[in-house]
């Protein structure tokens, strides 16, 4: 089995809380005692310096030390070094430009999918853990030399998932007929779309749904289904199964 270890978190601030409030128990029950540092990447944010300031106090309130990787005159070393990897959201093509700018994509697979330390992301960082990010909701404000991610998981997440409003006038498209309409593009795989307040947990071979809403799983050619926190969505981890329910 794999020895990867994620927490893929929908959203890094939930109504009413503050940074990474709502999900901090998760965190310090994912990342444990016996790491003492995590290497942030706020590639997604402009202001780069304010987000790691941000970032940082939080994981030092809840006892861990944090490193931001603009901060390193090598990235490519700061990654080879890290106890455990943090991305935070922003512009999820921002983010992933810069991941191929460092030359980080395939040095973050390594350490995560095989040297097994941990991986946690939010929004965009959630996004670039997947297949690609063609399922995200941001705008291409820069033009990364691919859509292909990390590859963590062997699906596509869309962080922030929204529900129709029916009481709304707005006519253009749902996030569900968005996603709909990649999934009519040949061999696209599962989305898995998290709420607000929703996170998966994926420790080896077994994926589990956390937090307080639920998740909308899409199939290619299948009806969406709702699932509760809870799920077990282990079999999204394998390829073939994901594929052909």
């Amino acid at each position: 089995g794999s020895p990867r270890r994620l927490l893929l978190i929908s959203n890094s601030t939930l109504h009413g809380g503050g940074y990474l409030g709502h999900c901090q128990q998760h965190i310090q029950s994912f990342l444990g005692q016996k790491v003492k540092r995590v290497l942030f990447i706020p590639y997604a944010l402009h202001d780069r310096d304010a987000y790691a300031r941000t970032a940082r106090e939080k994981f030092e309130s809840l006892g861990y030390g944090l490193d931001s990787i603009h901060e390193s005159c090598d990235p490519v070393e700061a990654v080879r070094k890290s106890e455990a990897i943090f991305i935070g959201g922003g512009n999820t093509f921002r983010l992933l430009k810069a991941l191929y700018d460092n030359s980080l994509i395939h040095e973050i697979r390594k350490r995560v999918l095989e040297d097994g330390i941990p991986y946690m992301g939010s929004s965009a960082g959630t996004n670039v853990a997947t297949v690609s990010i063609n399922t995200t909701n941001d705008m291409p404000i820069v033009y990364p030399p691919s859509l292909q991610a990390l590859g963590l998981v062997p699906f596509n997440i869309n962080p922030h998932y929204l529900d129709p409003d029916i009481k709304r006038t707005h006519m253009g498209e749902t996030r569900e007929e968005r996603i709909r309409q990649y999934h009519e593009e040949p061999n696209t795989p599962p989305v898995l779309g998290l709420r607000e307040g929703t996170m998966l947990l994926v420790e080896g071979d077994k994926a589990t749904l956390q937090g307080v809403t639920g998740a909308r799983l899409f199939l290619r050619g299948k009806k969406p289904t709702e699932h509760e926190p809870g799920t077990d969505f282990s079999f999204l981890l394998t390829d073939s199964n994901a594929l052909n329910l």
